[in-house]
């Protein structure tokens, strides 16, 4: 049983009635699902070892930033946004310069297992204002990615702390992704996913030197994805508007095998030109907190697509 139905049926058993406008609980994309992934599997100790972490491991309740970060936020924007690696991690990151971020380099050598770096701050932060209007959104570049054949995996999304490092995005969770070995994407999915394009095929047959873009909108938790600056299809509706102030949720990328991925927060102008707009950019809703504007506009009714 996923994270979404197993907390919300005990909520629901605490509280059964539920109040007239509340946001619907998540459903699954109409796309038939995969049991195995088209071109990589992972293996059932991987499988496992994350069901053990998360039960071990309750996800992090949503926090206030510090004033200090506030502060550089406000004077740097995006740049403060980049992705992280931890010591042990078989990945490095290279930041733009100064340190900062806003565009950040990840590269993996051949035989890297599969990996998931986070972002180091929220891209959709629980205590703050959500818009009713626009969202958040970043891209990545493939500089460099292994054939799917001989086990080349990079993906993009989201997810929320703490996150199994050797899962990719979408597989557990609380986390989305879309992977781009096959095209297929995943939420709470440890299976093999579901076709992002109806035909089952992608617009490209490579990924290298394509940019990858991913965007999510507060008002309907819908989560798209784009490629080269089109946008497709929506991927995901309704996703994080459960108990949405108690999440934070972070911008995720997984790779596997021999990668080099640039992700960029704003720190150059995006593909999608949307993106552009400041009712995208990621520092834009951290910059009110929930209770300094009221209560919350109300959700939107839930349609499936």
């Amino acid at each position: 049983m996923d994270w979404f139905k197993q907390h919300f049926q005990q909520r629901a058993r605490r509280h059964p009635e539920v109040q007239p406008g509340a946001p619907p609980e998540w459903a699954p994309a109409a796309e038939q699902s995969s049991t195995y992934g088209l071109q990589n599997e992972a293996s059932d100790e991987s499988y496992e070892t994350a069901l053990e972490f998360c039960e071990r491991h309750p996800i992090e309740s949503s926090t206030i930033l510090p004033s200090r970060t506030i502060a550089d936020i406000d004077s740097n924007g995006c740049l403060e946004w980049r992705m992280q690696a931890h010591d042990s991690s078989p990945v490095t990151v290279v930041h733009n310069s100064g340190g900062k971020g806003g565009l950040s380099q990840i590269r993996s050598r051949v035989g890297c297992p599969d990996t998931c770096l986070l972002s180091n701050l929220p891209i959709v932060a629980g205590q703050y204002h959500f818009p009713i209007d626009g969202g958040v959104y970043f891209e990545i570049t493939v500089n460099k990615m292994t054939d799917p054949s001989k086990g080349g995996v990079i993906a993009i999304g989201t997810a929320c702390r703490p996150y199994p490092s050797w899962r990719l995005p979408g597989w557990n969770r609380l986390s989305a992704g879309l992977h781009l070995d096959d095209f297929h994407k995943f939420f709470e999915d440890p299976e093999g996913g579901r076709p992002c394009f109806s035909l089952g095929f992608p617009p490209i047959t490579s990924v290298i030197g394509h940019t990858i873009g991913c965007a999510y909108s507060f008002y309907t938790g819908t989560m798209f994805f784009t490629i080269d600056g089109q946008r497709l299809p929506d991927a995901f509706t309704g996703i994080y508007l459960q108990n949405r102030s108690g999440i934070d949720v972070y911008a995720a990328v997984g790779v596997s095998e021999e990668c080099d991925v640039s992700v960029n927060f704003g720190s150059t102008s995006f593909k999608w030109l949307e993106g552009n707009e400041w009712r995208w950019r990621v520092d834009r809703q951290v910059r009110k907190l929930r209770d300094d504007v009221g209560d919350q506009e109300e959700l939107p009714a839930y349609s499936a697509r």
